[in-house]
């Protein structure tokens, strides 16, 4: 193995075929050849000793070896992130990379009327935005700035607390119009609610003493939250959203207020070293000011 070169190229080809499924598909998606792509995996496969990945009629399958590789890959390419936001840019320009991550839900709904003004401000800086439910790693590169729906409990993080998002159950006007609303708890099972999958991300009751809904009780199941606000808005039942959102759409009829009130915290979060760094702290700061005003329109 010590005789073999485990460059990066060999960890990014592994990732991108373990997630595509397929050599061609992986090569086309990181800009080599399917014979390189090939290549790259009996390499690997040759310096660890272990099959990566089996062929089966729908595509490459992984093996336990390539699981068992995966987060360390997936360490790599963070760290090549990181390093290559690091190099884009003075530690006092306006310029350069800034990788920025957030729930879904934020991503769709908030963070585009927050960034354009600074994407007009600093026409330099690149805008790297990862949205996912999933808490991105800050402490291991995976992003610069992340925006948590609770407390970061990580050490070495520069954490700063937002406020508090409140959200509530609301339908559209055209399923109150054909199915009425609820007027007590007990009426919830009448109705078709849109909520999640297999997540268990659900929402907790606050104020009203309620228990939140069960997955047997949603009609309409999703794990993707910009997907069950678009349901919630084409009148497909009766979902959740954040209330400084949902007032935005006059169509959108707030249901069971005194029983149904949902919170979550919002911080925001970066390493303490990337303070040193101008085009980070700059959206730092920006997000700061743009969230906080978000959140106190509740």
């Amino acid at each position: 193995m010590d005789k073999i070169d485990l460059s990066w190229d060999l960890y990014r080809t592994f990732l991108a075929v373990f997630r595509e499924g397929s050599f061609s598909k992986a090569a086309r998606g990181i800009g080599i050849s399917q014979p390189t792509a090939s290549r790259h995996i009996e390499v690997l496969e040759a310096a660890i000793g272990a099959r990566l990945f089996a062929r089966r009629p729908g595509g490459l399958v992984p093996t336990e070896a390539a699981r068992e590789l995966l987060s360390d890959a997936e360490a790599m390419a963070a760290a090549a992130g990181a390093l290559q936001r690091a190099s884009s840019g003075g530690k006092r320009d306006e310029r350069g990379i800034v990788r920025l991550t957030a729930a879904e839900l934020i991503g769709h709904e908030v963070l585009p009327d927050i960034l354009s003004p600074f994407c007009q401000r600093y026409p330099s800086i690149v805008l790297e935005l990862k949205l996912s439910n999933r808490n991105e790693d800050v402490l291991r590169g995976d992003a610069d700035i992340a925006i948590r729906m609770a407390r970061p409990s990580q050490q070495a993080l520069l954490a700063r607390r937002i406020g508090v998002v409140k959200l509530g159950l609301f339908a559209h006007r055209s399923y109150v119009a054909v199915f009425g609303t609820p007027k007590t708890p007990a009426d919830i099972s009448g109705h078709r609610l849109i909520g999640f999958d297999k997540d268990q991300y659900i929402l907790r009751s606050a104020d009203g003493g309620a228990p939140p809904p069960s997955r047997a009780q949603f009609g309409f199941r999703c794990d993707s939250a910009p997907m069950q606000a678009a349901a919630l808005r084409a009148g497909i039942g009766i979902g959740s959203l954040h209330l400084n959102t949902a007032r935005r759409d006059a169509n959108l009829i707030r249901v069971l207020e005194k029983s149904f009130t949902f919170t979550r915290e919002m911080w925001l979060v970066m390493h303490e070293d990337a303070k040193a760094t101008r085009r980070v702290r700059l959206l730092f700061d920006h997000l700061v000011e743009g969230l906080t005003a978000y959140v106190k329109e509740n």
